[in-house]
């Protein structure tokens, strides 16, 4: 599975340090199109929650176990039963089901 880093497109993402950093990682990036924030509006209610629900008060001790902890979030709890506003008020697994 690839990972993709989702941002605007502010100075500091599209800088050629930030850019090289991302490919180093193997990672993809994708930016938001000029002018639309709404683009964003899914990964920000994700963050949020990941970081009021889960990683706010937690100390972790590798990098292993805060990637196993934010899987377990996201696979476990936040994709079978959040429910999404952008997919019609069902959780991304009820969406991919159908």
């Amino acid at each position: 599975m690839a990972l993709l880093h989702h941002s605007d497109q502010g100075s500091r993402y599209t800088s050629e340090y930030f850019q090289e950093l991302i490919k180093q990682q193997g990672m993809t990036c994708r930016m938001n199109r000029a002018g639309e924030v709404g683009d964003n509006s899914a990964m920000d209610s994700l963050f949020s929650s990941l970081k009021t629900e889960r990683t706010a008060r937690k100390v972790y001790r590798c990098t292993e176990q805060a990637r196993a902890d934010m899987f377990d979030y996201i696979k476990r709890f936040y994709n079978p039963t959040r429910r999404n506003l952008t997919l019609g008020y069902v959780s991304s697994v009820e969406f991919e089901k159908n």
